[in-house]
């Protein structure tokens, strides 16, 4: 090749290169003060936020390792999903991770990151979509963000040997979005 197209052709390349935005990089204001790692990749677009007000009920449980350790473990959170207005538009269940709305429309998720949000408030969260079913506002989802939780943390009661299988119920709320690929 000669020396002068091998120049043009390196100079087009930098050129291009310079004006691409970086692929990860999320310009949605959705995401703007949220953690890294909760943040959605770019090339999806936010389609639903429900405000989620509800109850995580928490059993007191032997811990696998060490055997002579106890911790209060997640059993079933339940939360009604209503839109800005305050109409409730569905449900919030587990395990696992089911969000359903009133048009018949839900998806599954799993937890990929999380990020605290305070002693007293369960951690701020990003789920992927497993499953969506339904033709509705849920349908292809691909991410599911909880932010804005407050309450929700595990119980501050002593959970040991003497109370294992108690239950508590821990009110919180939290805010979920939906995300969907572009």
């Amino acid at each position: 090749m000669k020396p002068e197209l091998n120049a043009t052709l390196l100079s087009i390349c930098i050129g291009t290169l310079a004006f691409q935005q970086p692929a990860a990089a999320q310009t949605d204001p959705a995401q703007k003060d949220l953690p890294a790692l909760i943040q959605v990749a770019a090339g999806n677009k936010l389609v639903l936020e429900a405000q989620a007000e509800g109850v995580i009920t928490y059993e007191c449980r032997k811990e696998k390792d060490p055997l002579t350790a106890y911790k209060w473990t997640m059993v079933k959170p339940q939360a009604v999903l209503k839109d800005s207005e305050g109409k409730e538009i569905g449900t919030y269940s587990g395990p696992p991770a089911r969000w359903t709305l009133n048009d018949d429309s839900f998806v599954t998720g799993s937890q990929v990151a999380v990020s605290p949000n305070g002693e007293k408030n369960i951690p701020l969260q990003l789920a992927k979509a497993d499953v969506s079913g339904g033709l509705g506002e849920l349908t292809a989802i691909t991410y599911i963000q909880r932010v804005n939780t407050k309450g929700g943390a595990a119980p501050k009661e002593k959970c040991s040997g003497s109370n294992e299988g108690e239950q508590a119920e821990v009110e919180y709320s939290a805010q979920y979005r939906f995300w969907k690929g572009n």
